[in-house]
């Protein structure tokens, strides 16, 4: 059987993708180590490289890459959110999904497996019923049409919560509301910014950023530029007419104003939210 195989680092992703044939599909699993959803999807992808047999030449290939640890490879395929899929073959991007819809991810992989003339045949399998379980009370088919993306943290990933290019419908204010208020709350500590961490698109948001890293915050954010449905819906959602947002345990903390009086008057206000430092010495 086929296994899901780490990537640890570039070099060892580059000596991958070139080991491998023209013909191969390749499975490219994005994820990182807080997020609950990555766990489940990492699990679902492990029990679907089981049912795949390895091949002389190599028909299909599984591996999972650190979304915040190699952030270059995820900017390579367009990574716009963890759990993130990409299917790939000869170097080219064939289809992404974004979120932890198991069943869609099952049948991209085998619609595209089977497209290839040298790929041999798998038995389908069910995934485990518990696998198949999504976060959003809504029918079956905008489960699988409309999944919601997870927030990444600081490294760099945006969270913009595009679905591989696909257009979709404009959703309803309720339906958008549903989503909004679940993406406040997708981590502990959520920015909602113009841009990206590495490269902000406004004086306010990247003074919003270095003041989370200067707190050691780990952070989740939402580049708002990339969504318009998120950017005007959460103005109203939030009663906040401007951006960036910092929300955290999904509630409104403000704009940068607020921040920086909140810090002033409480320096320990996002003390409970900062990565722990190590020690400065390995143990003998």
């Amino acid at each position: 059987m086929s296994d899901l195989h780490e990537i640890t680092s570039e070099t060892d992703f580059e000596a991958h993708v070139s080991s491998l044939p023209a013909s191969t599909l390749l499975v490219l699993s994005f994820h990182t180590p807080w997020a609950a959803p990555c766990t489940q999807m990492r699990t679902v992808l492990q029990t679907l490289a089981s049912l795949y047999t390895p091949t002389a030449p190599l028909s299909i290939s599984f591996i999972s890459v650190n979304a915040e640890e190699l952030p270059e490879i995820s900017e390579q395929y367009e990574v716009t959110a963890v759990p993130f899929v990409v299917l790939s073959r000869n170097n080219t991007i064939i289809e992404s999904i974004s979120g932890s819809n198991p069943i869609k991810v099952r049948e991209a992989i085998e619609k595209h497996y089977q497209s290839s003339s040298s790929a041999g045949s798998t038995e389908k399998q069910t995934i485990p019923p518990p696998l198949e379980a999504v976060p959003r009370k809504i029918d079956e088919e905008k489960q699988q049409n409309n999944q919601l993306p997870h927030a990444t943290s600081s490294s760099g990933l945006d969270t913009s919560g595009t679905n591989g290019g696909a257009v979709e419908d404009s959703p309803s204010k309720e339906e958008l509301f549903a989503r909004i208020g679940e993406l406040v709350k997708a981590a502990p500590v959520m920015l909602f910014m113009k841009g990206t961490p590495s490269a902000p698109q406004c004086g306010f948001s990247r003074q919003l950023v270095s003041i989370l890293r200067e707190n050691g915050v780990k952070y989740g954010f939402f580049n708002i530029l990339a969504d318009d449905d998120v950017r005007q819906g959460l103005k109203e959602f939030a009663d906040w007419p401007t951006f960036p947002q910092l929300w955290v345990k999904g509630e409104l903390v403000g704009g940068l104003d607020i921040v920086k009086e909140e810090i002033e008057a409480n320096p320990d206000f996002l003390r409970d939210y900062a990565v722990p430092k190590g020690p400065s010495t390995l143990p003998a």
